[in-house]
């Protein structure tokens, strides 16, 4: 979060009646949860109150709260202002609201919330704090400085304080007043991490002084040892400092904080190139376009190393993508002629040298012009135009982050902080594998979930169970439970007994799916196969069937996918064929299924699993939405549609299907907008 909120809600109770649930106890219960950092859990016991009491203004604001600490801050916005609707006196929500729309860089938004929450407690700390940093922002600078001066008029002590203004101060190229500010927060507070921020900030730009800055950055990463950009701006230090192994190990250890950082990989390419790493420097350029292919600066050095690799025909396609971006530049031009002349081609060589030659006049403006092209960068140097939520990025670079997104690992050692079962705290920093969710199973056991207690409701298989016919019960989840031994051992015996009785020849089809059943929880999936088969041949058309068929057909297929022992063999294409041949049985199946029972659920969300398998990502969305049509509370069909609408380009659309997918217990959802938005 790059505004620190530090909201304080008192816990309190929801005066009004008891609806079907006890609302009351309810809303307690999820504030209990918010309290000790049980975001996810808590937004469930909210959701169950605006389900019974939509009318309510608080379980909408203690959800926003819940979001913004998983730092969905859309979703927060948006239960925010229904919070607003209902209650406009609630102070919190106005904060709550501000908070989101500062992190959205909607700027104007936030300090008009703020302004009204001010309305009601006009001197409250976070308020003013929050509200002069969106006005240093908005370069409001004079209305920025009156408000930390109302703000440490009332709170002398109060150390944030100081750095706020500080940092308006170093703005305003203040260095005297900042300095000033800066050391009387640390006579505050010596751990106050930003101070010593602060403070080697100055000592860089006013004073070139990096031995003195780096032992401030030095303090600073002791006390935030999980901030990237902390060790980006260490390492460039150290550069200055010449010392080469340790900037590279910052930036490595940067990286594997936040693999996606482009200053860190752009700086690492650089100190790759001077060290005439060039194989590992191409690596890092490579990804810097991956992720922004209107990235001048890394296309400029990417032909430079292309040309010390002898590959001259990719360095000429750079450097002229670089001059289409900066025709005013010199430096290209003369890079191009250079490589011209080494390709034969004495014509364009000449030309190009005539105009960086004639751009060159402009002495003081080549060399400005220059700066955006070479040299290391920190975070400070880092202009708001270029920070996330300012370009709106096109459907093609959406699709292609998004991709990139997909091949990357978090750090091992941050999942072995986080490697815990329970869903406790930011779950948006867990090392989660980034992938669609899969089949929704109809299986006799399902593990246990906080989050979502309940298992899904499918008709036709309440149906079955209604039967009492089965020798279980049935229950649809994507949560399966693994077998135990007795378990195990009891559906073998219920397979013999179902022999047995098959063997005097009067089988119904309820047997057949009940020993199916039996075969399928085994996992012996071409048996359960055939048993469903003779169920629907006894009586066809049942929708139940063809649901636990395709379940099936689908593990066949999955098991096949991962057995590709013989795919080396001239027979690769039959054996791929046959694999795919699962799938589109399993297709078959759900479409028979749907064809009887038109409004279930689970068959078009199945569906939809197949097709994002089989990549046909068209097919899938319109299956996930007939999904969420019969069953709008389906978050895994959300999630799945998110997913899509990113791999797709539509960033809008997919952040905000996984914030209803998050909302809705699925926990993955918050860590995919963690790692695509920041």
């Amino acid at each position: 979060m790059r505004y620190l909120a530090c909201i304080i809600f008192f816990l309190s109770t929801v005066p009004g009646l008891l609806g079907q649930i006890n609302t009351d106890q309810v809303l307690r219960v999820g504030q209990n949860a918010l309290y000790f950092e049980d975001y996810m859990l808590s937004i469930q016991y909210f959701n169950r109150v605006i389900q019974s009491k939509p009318y309510l203004a608080q379980p909408y604001l203690f959800r926003a709260i819940a979001k913004l600490n998983l730092e969905d801050y859309a979703g927060a916005e948006a239960d925010a202002t229904t919070a607003i609707e209902y209650n406009p006196y609630l102070t919190d929500a106005w904060e709550v609201r501000g908070v989101a729309r500062q992190n959205l860089d909607r700027l104007p938004d936030a300090v008009s919330d703020y302004d009204h929450a001010l309305e009601l407690l006009p001197r409250n700390r976070q308020l003013l704090f929050n509200k002069a940093l969106a006005e240093q922002d908005m370069h409001e600078f004079e209305k920025a400085d009156s408000t930390f001066g109302i703000l440490l008029s009332s709170y002398p002590g109060y150390d944030s304080g100081y750095l706020g203004r500080a940092r308006l101060r170093l703005e305003q190229q203040d260095t005297v007043g900042a300095s000033a500010d800066i050391e009387k927060a640390l006579s505050i507070n010596k751990s106050a991490a930003n101070a010593y921020i602060l403070r080697a900030d100055i000592a860089i730009h006013r004073d070139q002084d990096f031995a003195r800055a780096l032992d401030d950055m030095n303090e600073a990463v002791k006390l935030l040892p999980r901030v990237a950009g902390l060790y980006i701006n260490r390492a460039y230090l150290r550069y200055k400092e010449d010392d080469y192994f340790g900037a590279m190990a910052d930036y490595e250890y940067a990286l594997q904080l936040e693999p996606l950082n482009t200053t860190a990989l752009f700086n690492r390419a650089l100190l790759e190139m001077e060290t005439q790493a060039n194989d590992r420097a191409l690596a890092d350029l490579d990804r810097l376009i991956e992720l922004n292919p209107s990235d001048s600066r890394a296309r400029y050095n990417r032909a430079v190393v292309n040309n010390a690799k002898g590959r001259n025909r990719e360095a000429i396609e750079d450097i002229s993508y670089v001059i289409a971006e900066v025709p005013e530049l010199p430096d290209p031009y003369f890079m191009r002629s250079r490589f011209a002349y080494e390709a034969g081609d004495m014509r364009a060589a000449e030309r190009d040298y005539n105009r960086g030659m004639q751009l060159s006049k402009n002495v003081n403006e080549a060399a400005r012009r220059r700066e955006k092209l070479g040299g290391m960068i920190t975070g400070a140097d880092v202009q708001p135009e270029d920070r996330p939520g300012h370009h709106v990025p096109s459907d093609e670079e959406t699709a292609r982050r998004f991709a990139s997104l997909l091949t990357v690992d978090d750090n091992a050692n941050i999942q072995e902080e986080y490697n815990n079962t329970a869903i406790r705290g930011k779950v948006q920093d867990r090392n989660l594998s980034i992938e669609p969710l899969g089949w929704l199973e109809v299986v006799y056991y399902a593990a246990d979930n906080e989050l979502r207690p309940d298992t899904y409701y499918t008709k036709e298989i309440d149906d079955l169970n209604a039967t009492r016919m089965l020798r279980g019960l049935l229950r649809v989840t994507r949560d399966v439970s693994p077998l135990t031994a007795d378990e195990s051992e009891r559906h073998f015996k219920s397979i013999e007994q179902y022999n047995l009785a098959m063997s005097e020849g009067n089988a119904r089809a309820i047997d057949y799916i009940g020993r199916g059943l039996d075969y399928m929880t085994i996992h012996d999936y071409a048996s359960a196969a055939r048993d469903f088969t003779k169920a629907l041949e006894l009586t066809p058309g049942v929708a139940a069937a063809h649901l636990l068929r395709a379940q099936a057909e689908y593990h066949q297929w999955q098991i096949a996918e991962n057995d590709k022992s013989g795919d080396d063999t001239t027979d690769a294409a039959t054996r791929a064929a046959m694999r795919r041949k699962y799938l589109d049985d399993a297709l078959t199946d759900l479409t028979a299924a749907l064809d009887r029972s038109p409004n279930m659920a689970q068959a078009w969300y199945n569906k939809a699993v197949a097709h994002i398998e089989a990549q046909d990502f068209t097919s899938a969305l319109a299956a996930l939405n007939r999904a969420i049509e019969c069953h709008a509370d389906m978050g895994e069909a959300w999630y799945n549609r998110g997913y899509i609408y990113l791999s797709l380009g539509n960033e809008r659309l997919g952040l905000a299907d996984l914030s209803r997918a998050g909302q809705l217990g699925i926990l993955p959802a918050y860590n995919l907008i963690k790692r695509f938005t920041r």
